[in-house]
């Protein structure tokens, strides 16, 4: 057995795999003993069908396919592993030749990781923040702690206005005709909230109490339900219920039931205190993500399209399986949005272009500074872990492997890598 490495443009190499005959020989009579039990033939017991005859009766070819498979699945790893080189996007296989007798041939092409030429890392220039509370920023704090503990009262001395809460009957219709999920009963519904159709909540406003309203709208063009894409459509509505907030009045019983403070003022100082952490923290990451995109404008990479569209998989990966843990199945999400898989990948190879520049150019930095992280701060992750969830250190050690401990070194020496070029960076 033997690999031949060729290089292509961007990062790409195409490697050669060379298996000799018999091992081919040997992966069609494995393939040949994965499917004889399904193999009949007149005067033979079913799975007792030899070799040669299946091949006589069907070709020589009937098991090229699954031997391919078999010697692909089985040397493709140790083969590649031969090379030192680092693979970043799946394989792309092509069978050269495949003829029972003679050796097995395929190839595959696959991105590797590119070199990085740094930019300057130190020194790198970055907006100073703003780190100032003012005095409206903590009122919209209050103003949002009012809206939380307001309570809606009945009003039946006014018609509808903005901002009301309404409990309405409606039925809708396109040409005169009704559609699904069209009509409701005591709908509540906040005008303003913008949840109902563009328009919808609008010709509500100035409606009076059980007064029959017929509301046009037009669905966007956007719209999940293919049949009503664009479509003008009308509302017959009836208000049974107006509603509007009322405000607890912002005093010093207001901050006792609402904080554990017993005044207005000692809980006004105590917000202008979170907004500045909270504002410390954002300035922090602003910093961070300011410096390293400044890195990246100045550093040299040659990212291939096969990494990008590696990571974009990885990402629509990950994007299904946190949509499935809210009850949302990839399929009906691209129901509703019009997407197709490819086209949702798409939409994410921007953002998986800049995760694959933002971990190569800090990986080089942390490699610049030989920064190395230690078995005994990896013990110590992980105690942080086993105490995060409830776990026995012992037991979380053991499963955790060497490849997801070498993971968390590299992880840990990126973060480092991070504040590193943050503390250097100058505000300006």
């Amino acid at each position: 057995m033997s690999i031949q490495v060729e290089n292509l443009e961007h990062n790409m190499v195409k490697l050669t795999v060379t298996v000799s005959a018999e091992d081919f020989g040997k992966a069609l009579t494995k393939a040949y003993n994965r499917q004889k039990k399904s193999i009949s033939v007149p005067g033979f017991r079913k799975g007792h069908v030899p070799q040669q005859l299946v091949e006589k009766m069907y070709g020589t070819g009937v098991f090229y396919e699954d031997a391919a498979n078999i010697l692909i699945n089985d040397t493709y790893n140790e083969e590649s592993q031969k090379t030192g080189l680092t693979f970043v996007s799946r394989p792309e296989f092509d069978i050269e030749q495949i003829e029972k007798g003679k050796d097995f041939i395929y190839t595959a092409e696959v991105a590797v990781k590119p070199e990085v030429t740094l930019g300057q890392y130190k020194g790198i220039e970055v907006p100073k923040a703003d780190l100032e509370v003012t005095d409206e920023e903590i009122g919209k704090e209050l103003a949002s702690e009012q809206d939380k503990n307001s309570r809606l009262i009945d009003v039946d001395d006014r018609a509808v206005e903005d901002g009301d809460t309404v409990i309405l009957d409606y039925s809708g219709s396109v040409d005169g005709v009704a559609f699904d999920g069209g009509t409701a009963e005591n709908q509540t519904l906040v005008i303003g909230s913008n949840t109902f159709i563009p328009g919808f909540e609008d010709g509500l406003i100035g409606a009076a109490l059980e007064e029959e309203r017929d509301v046009a709208v037009t669905f966007p063009e956007e719209y999940h339900a293919e049949d009503l894409k664009g479509k003008a459509a009308i509302f017959k509505c009836k208000v049974h219920k107006i509603q509007k907030k009322e405000l607890p009045e912002l005093n010093d019983d207001f901050a006792k039931d609402v904080s554990e403070f017993d005044t207005l003022d000692e809980y006004k100082e105590d917000i202008r205190k979170t907004l500045a952490e909270r504002k410390q923290a954002a300035a922090k990451q602003e910093k961070e993500d300011a410096a390293v995109d400044k890195l990246i404008e100045t550093s040299e990479m040659d990212i291939p399209e096969a990494m990008i569209a590696s990571q974009a998989d990885q990402s629509f990966e990950d994007f299904a399986r946190q949509i499935q843990s809210q009850g949302i199945s990839m399929d009906l999400y691209m129901q509703y949005t019009g997407q197709d898989e490819a086209a949702v990948k798409e939409t994410m190879k921007p953002q998986a272009l800049k995760q694959i520049q933002t971990r190569l150019v800090l990986e080089k930095v942390a490699e610049a500074e030989n920064i190395e992280i230690s078995d005994e701060r990896i013990e110590e992750e992980i105690k942080k872990m086993a105490e995060q969830y409830q776990m026995d250190f012992d037991q979380l050690n053991k499963l955790m492997g060497d490849y997801e401990k070498e993971q968390m070194k590299a992880d840990l020496a990126v973060q480092e890598a991070i504040t590193l070029i943050a503390d250097a960076a100058v505000e300006v």
